[in-house]
């Protein structure tokens, strides 16, 4: 992480005469794949909903069935079905059953990691 003051910036053009080939050349091998992002992207659409992120966030303290999930986010066990249904199909949660019941969490640490570090950097000053 860079740890040196950022300066302000007045314009939105770069003011250097000329490409530099040398840092494009560098930064062109590193970038990412193009389907990397497309898939990165459609993940933080999904982390893009104040509902999945309260779901998420529920799930990140322990498994809930959907009735409990409904209580504790304040929405209709209909809506967070639909909402564990993207949510699975991102895979940020993982279902499983006992008996009747189905069970969800999070599906792994990464979830925990990317949640965290997000509600981490909004309440950072």
């Amino acid at each position: 992480m860079n740890t040196m003051k950022q300066r302000s910036c007045n314009t939105e053009t770069c003011q250097h005469v000329g490409e530099n080939s040398q840092n494009i050349s560098l930064a062109d091998a590193r970038m990412v794949a193009e389907e990397e992002a497309r898939r990165t992207a459609e993940l933080f659409k999904m982390l893009g909903d104040p509902a999945r992120i309260k779901i998420l966030y529920a799930l990140s303290k322990q498994e809930h069935c959907v009735c409990d999930l409904a209580a504790v986010v304040g929405m209709g066990q209909s809506a967070v079905s639909h909402q564990l249904r993207l949510l699975r199909g991102a895979r940020l949660v993982k279902c499983r059953k006992e008996g009747k019941m189905v069970w969800y969490s999070l599906d792994d640490e990464h979830v925990f990691s990317l949640l965290m570090q997000g509600i981490e950097h909004i309440n950072h000053q």
